[in-house]
């Protein structure tokens, strides 16, 4: 997949150079600080009284800036303005952006210090660039928030603008009863994913980059592509930044289910693949694609 997910190029996240005014103008606002010791500061408020309950999907533009506020990061330029969109759950450990989606309201921006001992301490991914003692600071701007339903209705009135969901579903189940799969969990865009392996590994965030071992195969079990496997010529870890749009849709959310050492299999349908115009003749147009998958790293 090396040749093939570079060809895999296909959407991404965000910017925040209208947030980036908001924090100069409310660079004089005290911080509150969270238990967890995150600290945050609201650079603008919006309209809206919806918070956000876990369970639920929010949607948000996020820029992340190293202590001396240096640019590292920007979603929105990353991803054409489309947002990110990340499910709310419980945070894993103090420090967890996770913490911030329950803290907004759509419309609402703020500015978010997290410590680096405090990742440092929880084990995350350290970048050469990050010192003890500093911050990393993330600018977010929530857009939306969407219950489970109401996403997968936009989903599908999506989908099916661009494939034909409701047939490849039926496809899958059958392909699930013909090979006895049991344990697939359907998202809320229409594809699968089996954890083979679970692990108390770290999760990746959006814009981290990933490590990843692969071998992609179509529904009748060709295999077309595999970094794992010498006959593709390209026997080594695949990398790439989480939901930044580099591979298709199917892996910037599989991928994302995934804690470090966990093994998959991912059932991708053709609106989350390739569609109608696959980058090789080894996958036919609007192909359900299988890809069995190894987070191996966080970078």
């Amino acid at each position: 997949m090396r040749k093939l997910l570079t060809a895999i190029l296909a959407f991404g996240i965000m910017s925040i150079t209208a947030c980036k005014t908001g924090k100069e103008a409310a660079k004089d606002q005290p911080y509150t600080v969270l238990e967890s010791g995150l600290k945050y500061k609201v650079l603008k408020k919006g309209k809206s009284k919806q918070l956000a309950q876990e369970g639920d999907y929010v949607r948000f533009h996020i820029a992340t800036y190293t202590n001396n506020d240096s640019l590292i990061f920007d979603s929105k330029e990353q991803r054409s303005g489309e947002p990110v969109t990340f499910p709310v759950a419980e945070k894993a450990f103090n420090g967890d952006l996770r913490e911030t989606f329950t803290i907004l309201h759509p419309g609402d921006s703020a500015e978010f210090l997290v410590p680096i001992d405090t990742l440092r301490a929880n084990k995350q991914n350290m970048q050469p660039w990050m010192k003890d003692g500093e911050y990393i600071t993330y600018v977010i701007k929530m857009v939306d928030i969407k219950t489970q339903a109401e996403l997968d209705k936009e989903n599908a009135e999506k989908a099916a603008k661009e494939g034909n969901p409701e047939a490849e579903d039926e496809a899958i189940q059958k392909y699930f009863k013909e090979h006895g799969v049991t344990g697939a969990k359907k998202t809320s865009t229409g594809m699968y994913y089996v954890k083979h392996t679970t692990t108390d590994g770290a999760k990746p965030l959006p814009g981290k980059t990933v490590v990843v071992n692969y071998t992609g195969k179509l529904m009748n079990g060709t295999v077309f592509d595999s970094n794992t496997d010498p006959q593709f010529g390209h026997v080594s870890p695949f990398e790439f930044p989480l939901g930044r749009g580099r591979v298709i849709r199917g892996w910037d959310e599989g991928i994302g289910y995934l804690n470090i050492g966990e093994k998959a299999t991912l059932y991708i349908p053709s609106y989350m693949a390739y569609g109608a115009h696959p980058p090789t003749e080894k996958i036919p147009a609007n192909a359900i694609l299988i890809f069995d998958v190894e987070l191996v790293e966080i970078k």
